[in-house]
C-alpha cells in the first residue's frame, strides 16, 4: 500500500471533496474511498526522486479509471499553467460523468442478479417432487384434527391460573391457625416427635416441590400433596390435643372445676380444628371436581382421536394394542395341559368373594357397562369369566370365539350379551355338577377404561343348598385356590359391608394365600348400608385399616356399587356414589381417606399393580417356556428323529386328505365289476326264497297252467314286498363293503397306524348317516315286476344260460341238502371205520328214520312234498317194530330234507332233458311231452337279477356314491369342530407332543411380543 503524506497530496484529489462538506483534509489517505486512492496515486507526482511512479495493482481493478489516456506530466507555473489549468477541469469534468455511470453499473447488476435468483430458486422448484401425492403416510386424522377439536376453545375452556389460585386453601390462616395450636402444644411439642417430623416433612415438601413443572399438572400435584399433609398434621393434632395428659403439677386430689377462660380456650381449639377439617374437605371436593372435569375433556379427545384413527385404520396395518397382546397369552395358556412342571405364573387379577358380596356388581363398575347375569340371592357366576378390558373408541364387548361385537350403549345388546354369558355358563357345567372350572373369555373396550385383565369366580359358599351338587363348595374352593396360588396374581377381596365381617369366609381363604398381603387389595363394598345400619362408624375404619381381620393387604378401598336396583345405569350409580361420599361422616371425620374412596380410585389402583406385576414377572416366565420348549424338542428329536411335528389338527388334515382320497376311487370301479357284485349278492340273499317258497310250491302242481299261475302269484306277492327292499340292502351293503375294501388296500401303502381310529369312526359314522333314496325304491319295484312279467326268450344262447343258471343253482342246493342229511344222520360205515368215529344216539335214531323213509320214497317216486299222518304213522310203528322209539315231528323234519334231495334229483334229471327244448318252447310245447316252464322261471329270475344289478348301479355310481362322499365330508368337517372327538380319535405321545410344542412355541413368541411391545411403552 502507497504511503504519502498530506504534504503530498495532488490536486485531483483535493478537487474531489468540496469545500462546503465541512470535511478537513487532515484525514489520512488510508481513511479515503478506495477510488480517491487509486487517482491520486496514479496521476500526482513522485516526490521521492529515487523511486519511479508507483503504479498499484488495486487501481487495476477498476476498469473506468484504468482506461483513462496518458497524460503528460504537469508542467511548471509559467506559460503552461493556464493550458494545464483547462485540462484539469476538463479531466475533472469526465472524471465525474464516470462516476454517475458507476451507480448505473452497480443497479443493474443488483437487477440482474435479482432475476437470477429468482430464475434459479424457479428452476429448483421445478426440480422437486409432488409431495401431495404421499400424504396418504400421515394419518387422516392428523389433517382432521383442526378442524375436529377448536384448539381456541378447548384453551379458553381451561382454567386460568387465578381461578385455580383461588380453589387453593387460605395458606396464611391455615398457618396462623397452626401457630396457635403449636403455642397451644407447646409443653408437648417440645417431646412429641410427630409434629417435628411433620414440619420437617412439610420444609421437604417446599424443596421438592420446585422440580413440578408450573402448569395445570404441577399445581394439582401441589394441592394433592398439600392436602395430604394438612390432613395428617389435623390428625396428629387432634389426637396428640385428645391425649394430652394434664400436668402433675396442677393436679390435686380432688379436680376443681375448670375456670371459664379455659372453658372458652378449649372450645375455640375444637373450633379450629373443626374449621380446618373442613376446608380441608372443602378443598378436596374442589380438586376432585377438577380432576374430574379434566379427566372428561380428555376422555372426550382421546374418543375423537381414537374414532379417526378407526376410521383410518383400513389403511394402515393393524396393530394389536398391548392388553390385547398379553390376553392372547392368557387364552392360551388357559388351555395348555402344562408338562415339565411348567405352570401358568403370570400376573391377572383374581376377584374372589362370598356370594352375593358385590363381585359382579365391582367388576362391572370398573367395565361401565352391566354386562353380567344377576340374580336375587342365587348364584349366577358358574364359572370363571376372564374380562380383557383395554381403551377404544367405542364401548363394546367381543367373545374369544365369536366374531359378534355387541354395543354396550344400547340395553339390547347388553341383555343379548348377559343371556350369551349364562347359556355359555350353563353349556360349560357338566351334568351332575353346579360350577364349572372351563374359563369364559370375554374383551371390554371403551373409551377411559382401565387396561387390565380379570378373572371373575364363582362366590365362595358356606353351605350347599338344595339343587346343587354335593361337591360344590369344595369346588369352588379348589377353583378359587388354583387362582390365587399363582404368586404373581393379584387377588381382589371384596367384601360385603352391609354384614356381620365374623360371618365373612374369603378373608380367611385369601390370608392362607397370601398371607403377607403383598399382592392382595381389600374392597369393602355397600359402604352406604354400612353405615345407615351399623351403630359404631369407627368399624368400617377398623376395617379399611386393616385393623378387623386378620388378613394383610396392599391397599384397602370403600366402594357404593348400587342404589338397590338391579336396573339401575353405571352413571347413576356413579353419581350416587360420589354424592354419598360427598356427604358421608365418613369422609368428614376422617374415618375414610378421598384416595380409599369410589370405584373409579380402586380401578386406577389395581391397574397401577396390574402392569407393575406385570413388568416384574413377565421376562422371568419368557424363561420359563423358554427352557421347557428346549426340554420338548430334545424329546421329539430322539423318539421320532424322521417325522415332522405334525399337531392333532395337522394330523386330522392329512387324514381328511386320504380319507376323500379312498371315497373318490370309488368312481373308478368299473361297471362290470359293480354289477358282478350286485347280482351275485343279491342272488344269494333271495336264492333261499326263490327256491323254497316258489319254485317247490310251484313244481308240486301237475299241468304247466298251473305251475305258471302259481309262480306269477308268487313273484307279485314278492316283488310288491319284499324284492326291493332286499336289492336295496344289497346296494347299501356292497357300497359299504366296497368302501371298506378301498381303505384297507389304501392302509398297506405307507399309512400312519395313528389314523386307524380316526377312519374307523368315520366309516361308520358315514353310513349311519347315509340313507337311500326313498323315490328309488319305487321305481326298482317297477322296473323288477317288468322284468319278471316277460316270458319270451328270444335265442338259444338265452336259453342255454337260463339253462346253466337253474343247473347251478339245482346242484347248489343239493349239496346244502347233502350236508344237512350227513350231518343229520352222523357218518357212514367208512369213515366209522377210517377215521373211527360213531354216532349219537339222537343220529342212530335219525338214521334208522332216514332209512325207513328212503325206502317210501322208492316205492312213490311221485310222492307229493308233504306226508299224511296215516304214513307218519305206519312209519312210525314200523321203526318201533325195530325197536326205535321216535317222534313224529322228527319223522317230518327228516322227511323234509330226504324230499328236497329227492326232488332236486329229479329237477337236475329234468334241466338235462331240457337243454334240447329250445325249439319245443318256441312251438309252446304243442304235441310235445316235454315241459319246460321251471327253465323259463329261471330265465326270468336271471333276468331280474341282470336288470336289477345294471339299475343299481346306476344309482351307485350316479347318486349314492357322490351322496356317501358328501356324508363323509359333513362327517370330517363335523369331526374337526368337536375337540373333544379330535382327541379321542388321534391318540398316542407323538401327537401330545406335537402339541405341547405347538403350544410352547406359540406362547414363547407372543410373549417375546408383548415384551417387546412392553419395553416399547415404557
Amino acid at each position: 500500500m502507497l504511503r504519502i503524506g498530506r504534504k503530498a497530496t495532488c490536486v485531483a484529489c483535493r478537487s474531489l471533496v468540496s469545500t462546503n462538506m465541512g470535511i478537513r483534509f487532515r484525514v489520512p489517505l488510508q481513511k479515503l474511498h478506495p477510488l480517491s486512492r487509486a487517482i491520486h496515486h496514479r496521476y500526482c507526482g513522485n516526490t521521492n526522486p529515487q523511486r519511479t511512479p508507483h503504479r498499484t495493482a488495486s487501481a487495476r481493478y477498476f476498469t473506468s479509471i484504468s482506461r483513462l489516456p496518458m497524460r503528460p506530466p504537469k508542467p511548471n507555473k509559467g506559460s503552461g499553467w493556464q493550458n494545464y489549468q483547462q485540462q484539469r477541469n476538463f479531466w475533472v469534468a469526465r472524471l465525474a460523468a464516470r462516476l454517475l455511470k458507476l451507480r448505473y453499473i452497480l443497479l443493474g447488476s443488483a437487477v440482474g442478479g435479482g432475476y437470477t435468483a429468482k430464475k434459479t430458486y424457479d428452476e429448483w422448484k421445478d426440480m422437486l417432487p409432488d409431495f401431495s401425492e404421499y400424504n396418504w403416510v400421515i394419518p387422516d386424522f392428523v389433517w382432521e384434527l383442526s378442524e375436529q377439536i377448536d384448539l381456541d376453545k378447548l384453551a379458553k375452556a381451561l382454567p386460568e391460573m387465578e381461578e385455580i389460585a383461588k380453589l387453593l386453601p387460605d395458606f396464611d390462616k391455615i398457618g396462623e391457625s397452626f401457630t396457635f395450636l403449636k403455642s397451644l402444644l407447646s409443653s408437648e411439642t417440645s417431646s412429641n416427635p410427630a409434629l417435628k417430623a411433620t414440619d420437617a416433612s412439610t420444609a421437604a415438601s417446599h424443596d421438592g416441590d420446585k422440580q413440578y413443572k408450573k402448569g395445570l399438572l404441577g399445581e394439582l400435584i401441589l394441592i394433592q400433596q398439600q392436602i395430604q399433609q394438612h390432613e395428617e398434621e389435623v390428625r396428629r393434632a387432634a389426637a396428640t390435643n385428645s391425649a394430652r395428659p394434664p400436668s402433675p403439677e396442677s393436679t390435686p386430689s380432688v379436680s376443681p372445676s375448670p375456670s371459664p377462660p379455659q372453658l372458652n380456650r378449649k372450645s375455640s381449639d375444637r373450633e379450629k380444628i373443626d374449621q380446618l377439617q373442613e376446608e380441608l374437605l372443602r378443598t378436596q371436593l374442589k380438586y376432585q371436581r377438577m380432576l374430574e372435569r379434566l379427566e372428561k375433556e380428555n376422555k372426550e379427545l382421546r374418543k375423537v382421536v381414537l374414532q379417526k384413527d378407526d376410521k383410518g385404520i383400513h389403511q394402515r396395518k393393524v396393530k394389536k394394542s398391548l392388553i390385547d397382546l398379553y390376553s392372547e397369552v392368557l387364552d392360551i395358556l388357559s388351555d395348555y395341559d402344562a408338562n415339565y412342571n411348567t405352570q401358568d405364573h403370570l400376573p391377572r387379577v383374581v376377584v374372589v368373594g362370598d356370594q352375593s358380596a358385590g363381585k359382579t356388581s365391582v367388576l362391572e363398575m370398573i367395565a361401565q357397562a352391566r354386562i353380567f347375569p344377576r340374580g336375587s340371592g342365587e348364584m349366577m357366576t358358574r364359572s370363571p369369566v376372564k374380562v380383557t378390558l383395554s381403551e377404544g373408541p367405542h364401548h363394546v364387548a367381543i367373545f374369544k370365539d365369536s366374531g359378534r361385537e355387541f354395543d354396550l350403549t344400547k340395553e339390547e345388546d347388553l341383555a343379548a350379551l348377559r343371556h350369551e354369558i349364562e347359556l355359555r355358563m350353563r353349556k360349560s357345567v357338566k351334568e351332575g355338577q353346579t360350577v364349572s372350572s372351563e374359563t369364559i373369555s370375554l374383551s371390554v373396550k371403551g373409551p377411559g377404561i382401565q387396561r387390565m385383565v380379570l378373572v371373575d369366580l364363582p362366590g365362595v359358599i358356606s353351605t350347599v343348598t338344595a339343587g346343587m351338587a354335593s361337591d360344590t363348595k369344595d369346588t369352588i374352593f379348589s377353583i378359587s385356590k388354583a387362582y390365587m396360588q399363582n404368586p404373581n396374581a393379584i387377588i381382589l377381596c371384596i367384601q360385603d359391608g352391609s354384614v356381620d365381617a365374623e360371618r365373612s369366609i374369603v378373608t380367611d381363604l385369601v390370608s392362607q394365600m397370601d398371607p403377607q398381603g403383598k399382592r392382595t387389595i381389600f374392597v369393602l363394598t355397600k359402604v352406604d348400608l354400612a353405615e345407615k345400619n351399623l351403630a359404631s362408624p369407627s368399624r368400617i375404619q377398623q376395617i379399611v385399616e386393616g385393623k378387623l381381620f386378620p388378613m394383610k393387604a396392599l391397599g384397602y378401598f370403600a366402594v357404593v356399587t348400587g342404589k338397590g336396583s338391579s336396573g339401575d345405569r353405571i352413571e347413576s350409580i356413579k353419581d350416587y356414589e360420589e354424592d354419598f361420599f360427598q356427604n358421608s361422616r365418613l369422609l368428614r371425620d376422617g374415618m375414610l381417606k378421598a384416595h380409599q374412596v369410589t370405584t373409579k380410585n380402586l380401578s386406577l389402583a389395581v391397574s397401577d399393580c396390574f402392569w407393575k406385576m406385570v413388568r416384574e414377572s413377565v421376562e422371568q416366565q419368557a424363561d420359563v417356556f423358554k427352557a421347557s420348549r428346549f426340554n420338548l424338542e430334545t424329546e421329539w428329536k430322539n423318539n421320532y428323529p424322521r417325522l415332522r411335528e405334525l399337531d392333532r389338527n395337522e394330523l386330522f388334515e392329512k387324514a381328511k386328505n386320504e380319507i376323500l382320497d379312498e371315497v373318490i376311487s370309488l368312481s373308478q370301479v368299473t361297471p362290470q365289476h359293480w354289477e358282478a357284485i350286485l347280482q351275485k349278492k343279491l342272488w344269494e340273499r333271495v336264492s333261499t326264497h326263490v327256491i323254497e317258497n316258489i319254485y317247490l310250491p310251484a313244481a308240486q302242481t301237475m299241468d304247466s297252467g298251473t305251475f305258471n299261475t302259481t309262480v306269477d302269484i308268487k313273484l307279485k306277492q314278492w316283488t310288491d314286498k319284499q324284492l326291493p327292499h332286499k336289492a336295496l340292502e344289497v346296494a347299501w351293503e356292497t357300497l359299504q363293503e366296497e368302501f371298506a375294501r378301498f381303505m384297507a388296500e389304501y392302509k398297506g401303502k405307507d399309512q400312519d397306524d395313528i389314523f386307524d381310529k380316526l377312519k374307523e369312526a368315520v366309516k361308520d359314522e358315514s353310513i349311519k348317516r347315509h340313507k337311500w333314496n326313498e323315490r328309488a325304491l319305487d321305481s326298482l319295484r317297477v322296473i323288477q315286476h317288468n322284468a319278471l312279467e316277460d316270458r319270451s326268450i328270444t335265442d338259444k344262447p338265452q336259453w342255454d344260460a337260463a339253462i346253466q343258471f337253474m343247473e347251478e343253482t339245482l346242484q347248489s342246493r343239493l349239496r346244502d341238502t347233502e350236508s344237512v342229511i350227513k350231518d343229520m344222520v352222523g357218518p357212514d360205515w367208512k369213515q366209522r371205520w377210517l377215521n373211527w368215529k360213531n354216532r349219537t344216539p339222537d343220529q342212530h335214531i335219525r338214521n334208522e328214520t332216514k332209512n325207513e323213509l328212503d325206502r317210501l320214497l322208492k316205492l312213490h317216486d311221485d310222492h307229493t312234498a308233504y306226508l299224511a299222518n296215516d304214513e307218519v304213522t305206519t312209519v312210525r310203528k314200523n321203526l318201533e317194530g325195530r325197536g326205535v322209539e321216535v317222534d313224529p315231528v322228527l319223522i317230518k323234519d327228516t322227511w323234509h330234507q330226504l324230499y328236497r334231495r329227492h326232488f332236486l334229483h329229479k329237477a337236475l334229471s329234468h334241466c338235462n332233458l331240457c337243454k334240447r327244448g329250445f325249439y319245443y318252447y318256441q312251438r309252446h310245447f304243442v304235441d310235445s311231452e316235454l315241459e319246460c316252464n321251471d327253465v323259463v322261471l329261471f330265465w326270468r329270475i336271471q333276468r331280474m337279477l341282470i336288470i336289477t344289478a345294471n339299475t343299481l348301479r346306476q344309482q351307485l355310481t350316479n347318486t349314492e356314491v357322490r351322496r356317501l362322499e358328501k356324508n363323509v365330508k359333513e362327517v370330517l368337517d363335523d369331526f374337526g369342530e368337536d375337540t373333544e372327538k379330535k382327541t379321542q380319535l388321534i391318540t398316542g405321545r407323538r401327537v401330545q407332543l406335537a402339541e405341547d410344542l405347538k403350544k410352547v412355541r406359540e406362547i414363547q413368541e407372543k410373549l417375546e411380543a408383548f415384551i417387546e411391545a412392553l419395553h416399547k411403552e415404557k
